[in-house]
């Protein structure tokens, strides 16, 4: 059996890991030259809209998923005459426009920011009245990893950040003064069954998540963030892993974003989780029955950004896991990333926050 993915990444590469031991073939379609999951299984290369090469994979695949959002939904709709898609086109669709994204959020009764859409430099401004300041300004397509946004403090900022995005569409938001963040990843089958990975607690630095912590021992929001999580898939009628990030501001959970894929912030799982959720998402797409999400421990995960340090320094510390992309260094790219899993939730934290510090200096770690 054949899975085809559109997007080649980590994301892809980790799929197929997870894959083979359930004796699964993968073949995946990216414009890349050389992506990280070229190393596990063939790639077609070519632009994710070319139609040719979309026939070729629907041919070729029992069904075909994605390891990146912002694939042409155009693209997935015409797959979809040919072969099973997962997760639907419309959720992803909803996903790629921050303005969808946050109508949906509101439409299902999950709390979020204060928000305007804004196309003109006259809306920004009536944006900024009415959710005041301090805001940020983002564009509505295309932003991930802290790109395509500006924080807003004051009249010259605004300039700046109309200067800068003000070509596109936009959405303007409050700046919420969060506690911290935190993310919740949910599978569905295509049967309908639902399972919910523990709550993990998400540290950013420059836009990009440098440690996730799970689980995250808070009963009363773990048990919200299922609720929510499991909402947004029933009303997609979803099949495969989404994932919910939140703000959490005075005991509150404020959805920030959803992600229609396998997650950065569930990596742990691959070590951490009974099932990880990369074998969870092949599982749902393909109608297996799911695995167990409970953790076995306590888990920390450390991305490695810009630089790779060598494996002696990284194995040198007992009990961790490695993962390398095989990825070209450059400064902001995630190269790989470190799992340890402890039975003991105060030492596991201790020994991400010495290992996190060792690599990069200066991140504050909560």
């Amino acid at each position: 059996m054949t899975v085809g993915i559109l997007g080649a990444g980590q994301l892809g590469r980790m799929m197929a890991l997870a894959g083979y031991p359930l004796g699964l073939d993968f073949l995946f379609l990216d414009p890349a030259e050389q992506p990280p999951a070229a190393a596990l299984a063939p790639v077609l290369r070519s632009e994710f809209s070319n139609a040719d090469s979309l026939a070729a994979l629907a041919r070729r695949c029992e069904v075909v998923t994605i390891d990146w959002e912002n694939v042409s939904v155009a693209a997935l709709r015409t797959l979809g005459r040919e072969t099973r898609v997962s997760p639907p086109p419309a959720a992803i669709a909803a996903a790629q426009d921050r303005v969808s994204e946050k109508r949906q959020f509101e439409k299902l009764g999950i709390s979020t920011t204060r928000w305007r859409a804004v196309s003109s430099r006259r809306q920004l401004a009536a944006a900024v009245r009415d959710v005041g300041l301090p805001g940020i300004l983002k564009t509505r397509r295309m932003g991930y990893d802290g790109k395509g946004q500006a924080v807003v403090r004051s009249a010259a900022d605004l300039e700046r950040a109309w200067a800068e995005l003000g070509q596109a569409p936009l959405l303007y938001e409050e700046l919420v003064p969060f506690d911290l963040e935190v993310s919740v990843i949910g599978v569905r089958s295509r049967s309908g069954e639902c399972r919910v990975y523990p709550l993990n607690h998400n540290v950013h630095s420059g836009g990009i998540l440098r440690l996730t912590r799970a689980p995250f021992g808070n009963a009363r929001l773990s048990r919200l963030a299922s609720r929510y999580v499991q909402a947004m898939m029933e009303h997609f009628r979803y099949v495969g892993v989404l994932t919910i990030e939140f703000f959490v501001r005075k005991g509150r959970l404020v959805a920030n974003e959803m992600a229609p894929r396998v997650h950065n912030s569930g990596h742990w799982t691959i070590e951490g989780a009974v099932t990880s959720q990369f074998e969870n998402h092949l599982r749902a797409i393909l109608g297996l029955p799911l695995g167990d999400t409970r953790a076995v421990g306590h888990s920390a995960m450390i991305n490695l950004i810009g630089t790779m340090p060598g494996r002696s320094q990284l194995l040198g510390h007992e009990g961790v896991h490695l993962h390398d992309y095989g990825k070209t260094p450059r400064a902001g790219r995630k190269l790989g990333h470190l799992t340890i899993v402890d039975g003991e939730a105060t030492r596991c934290g201790r020994r991400a926050r010495r290992l996190l510090a060792e690599l990069a200096p200066g991140i504050h770690i909560p």
